[in-house]
């Protein structure tokens, strides 16, 4: 700054002048005592020039110095992966540590833990001790969203996941809540149903696998530990397809779900609208080829969302719902011809609901696809969730910018139930095990190591 205004000093005060034209009837009396006077001021600008230059020289090693001497390059506050000792650590996360607000509640912090499918529950999907441990020690995250959470009786998605569809689940999840909020913390509780992404074995007998179309899953596989029978097996190629009645059924399912939840104990919802399971089956035209008032247009696909989410919010108050899409996720055979166009109605639609929050994945699992996120960042007018893939330093980053209100982490929260805290000190993260994240015991589920 000091040699741009010395600079500017001299170029505004030295006077210049204009050197003659030579040529072959121009050397006249008045052209040399011209070129005399010239010659005179170049030889002052070329000794001034060289005084310049020396001290350019000096300070630009006198600033190269002191920047290296303490250690800041290019003043980036974030700290070096060469100088870092654990790459996925950071000891700098202020725009995460800040407090939110959503809907009436504040959260601590804008570290968010994603609904994460872990098979602990028992068969008939009462939350259990071991599931009490494993949120309360998660309640330093901002906010906590439950595993994917089953709403109706005898249709199971994922085998041993946890429901909220009658007394016994409800005062199980009781157990949990009241842990949580023990120790501070906030928890929504994911509403959801598998729709095609089921399995006969998980189902009761007299109860069919639906979905919006016939055409059920045919390049994924159920995994055994999805399957209450163990084994690993393709998902029904043909399904049922919902009718108008049936959709209005499910739709009454979820604001069901959704009273229970909060006499459970949450502090709210958020409605499983993503990941190739019931809702998003409709949202997406690669799995919805209806031709009535639920299939076509972006507006009629997008519509058993709608209804779900003014169900819910009729039962509980916008305020405490919120929704999960995912327009990009290939997971579960789903595709989009368009999804931004779909992304961007969806979120329009939402503004006027004011709902608690959006929590839009902003990629894809299997191809390097993204941009989910920035799309609903310039159509939805609420707060904003977003994850699938950040590192620490990103999200720090992308929360800084105010690219999203909050990030939500999916594994790195499996591995660290203290991440908020290893985050804070700049601590190596936990290894992770991806061998446990399904299995049926406390091995990968409650044995992370924490700081204290």
């Amino acid at each position: 700054m000091y040699t741009f205004f010395f600079i500017h000093s001299v170029s505004k005060h030295t006077p210049i002048t204009k050197a003659p034209t030579y040529g072959n009837n121009s050397c006249n009396d008045d052209h040399a005592h011209n070129r005399d006077d010239t010659s005179t001021l170049l030889d002052w600008n070329y000794s001034f020039t060289c005084l310049l230059s020396s001290f350019l020289l000096h300070s630009v090693i006198c600033i190269f110095y002191h920047r290296t001497r303490n250690k800041k390059p290019f003043d980036s506050p974030y700290t070096l992966p060469s100088t870092s000792p654990n790459p996925t650590a950071m000891s700098k996360v202020d725009a995460l540590l800040k407090p939110l607000q959503i809907g009436k509640l504040t959260l601590a912090n804008r570290f968010v833990m994603a609904p994460l499918t872990r098979c602990r529950a028992t068969a008939d999907h009462v939350p259990t001790d071991a599931m009490v441990k494993y949120y309360s020690d998660r309640a330093s995250f901002g906010l906590i969203l439950s595993e994917a959470t089953q709403i109706q009786d005898g249709y199971s998605t994922f085998g041993f996941e946890g429901g909220i569809y009658g007394d016994a689940q409800v005062a199980g999840w009781r157990k949990v809540t009241d842990a949580v909020h023990a120790k501070g913390g906030v928890i929504f509780c994911q509403l959801h149903h598998g729709g095609r992404a089921a399995v006969p074995c998980n189902l009761r007998k007299e109860l069919q696998v639906v979905s919006a179309t016939t055409v059920g899953i045919l390049n994924h596989k159920c995994p055994g530990g999805f399957a209450q029978d163990g084994e690993t097996q393709p998902y029904p190629a043909e399904v049922h397809e919902l009718t108008p009645e049936e959709i209005q059924v499910h739709v009454q399912l979820y604001a069901t779900a959704a009273k229970n939840a909060i006499a459970a104990g949450f502090d709210g919802v958020e409605i499983h609208g993503a990941n190739g399971y019931l809702i998003d089956q409709f949202l997406r035209d690669g799995c919805n080829k209806r031709t009535d008032a639920y299939g076509g247009s972006i507006e009629k696909r997008s519509r058993f969302l709608l209804e779900v989410v003014d169900a819910v919010v009729a039962a509980v108050g916008a305020d405490r719902v919120g929704l999960r899409i995912s327009p990009l996720n290939g997971y579960n055979n789903m595709s989009d011809s368009d999804p931004e166009a779909l992304t961007r109605y969806v979120c329009k639609a939402l503004n006027s609901r004011k709902l608690a929050f959006l929590d839009v994945l902003r990629g894809d699992f299997f191809t390097p696809a993204t941009g989910a996120d920035k799309w609903a960042r310039e159509a939805y007018e609420g707060t904003l969730f977003t994850g699938m893939g950040f590192e620490l330093e990103e999200a720090e980053r992308t929360v800084a910018a105010k690219a999203v209100d909050a990030v939500v982490f999916g594994t790195k929260a499996i591995a660290n139930p203290d991440l908020v805290a290893r985050a804070t000190a700049g601590a190596e993260l936990n290894t992770l095990d991806p061998n446990t994240f399904y299995t049926h015991d406390d091995a990968g589920y409650n044995d992370y190591a924490t700081l204290a």
